[in-house]
């Protein structure tokens, strides 16, 4: 069976919650949002570790996560974050071996199901490269620097790309180093295995699996969570 790497991007601050604490690190019900989002993933049979990015100021306190939550047989490493997300991710890929899978997912998605990342690392290893996202439900217009109005894209081709983001190694490793060379800095891993030509797949996902990002995020969250 081919092992799969969780990589957890963790180095966000929670300035947009208004928060000191970075938001992984924030509790609901006992729990940081990094161990709820964690445990999302321990009925994945392929997984075989978890590699977490995080800020100077939390390695102790990941390490700390990651032994209570993790079964034995999983291995873990936690190293500093980089400047911006991408170097963070990229910094993770030393410990994925060749021909296995790199799911990466964002550490404060908690609520994404075990069902959908089996669909998504399915698809990865049938096309090297898969999403999990939704289709977009509000209209979405094109603006210009002035915000005035240039296109109306049909819904029908539009997704909201969430995470789990799913890869073959050495397809998101080429992708990534190509990426650094040009200096392109992309919104989502996908984007960068696009900019290769190579193929990525959709998979559709639940709406449930949002990021929290903003105080109403939160608060969501905490209900969900306590309920």
């Amino acid at each position: 069976m081919t092992k799969a790497t969780l990589i957890i991007p963790a180095a966000g601050s929670g300035s947009r919650l208004n928060r000191e604490t970075p938001k992984p690190f924030l509790e609901i019900s006992g729990k940081t949002i990094l161990e709820h989002t964690i445990l999302r993933f321990l009925g994945l049979e392929s997984l075989g570790q978890v590699v977490v990015a995080t800020s100077p100021l939390y390695l102790n306190k990941a390490e700390e996560i990651l032994n209570s939550v993790l079964p034995e047989h999983i291995l873990f490493h936690v190293i500093e974050g980089g400047a911006e997300r991408q170097h963070s991710i990229f910094n993770t890929l030393k410990f994925v071996d060749d021909g296995n899978l790199a799911i990466v997912h964002d550490a404060v998605r908690p609520f994404v199901e075990l069902k959908h990342i089996e669909n998504c690392c399915k698809a990865a290893m049938q096309t090297g490269a898969s999403v999990l996202g939704v289709p977009a439900k509000d209209t979405i217009k094109k603006i210009d620097k002035d915000q005035m109005i240039l296109d109306t894209p049909s819904r029908s081709f539009l997704w909201q790309a969430q995470t789990p983001q799913v890869f073959k190694k050495e397809i998101l490793q080429e992708a990534y180093q190509k990426a650094f060379e040009e200096n392109f800095i992309g919104t989502d891993d996908a984007s960068l295995v696009e900019r290769l030509g190579h193929p990525v797949k959709m998979v559709e996902g639940d709406r449930s699996n949002f990021k929290i990002t903003y105080p109403l995020d939160l608060k969501l969250a905490k209900l969900l969570l306590s309920s």
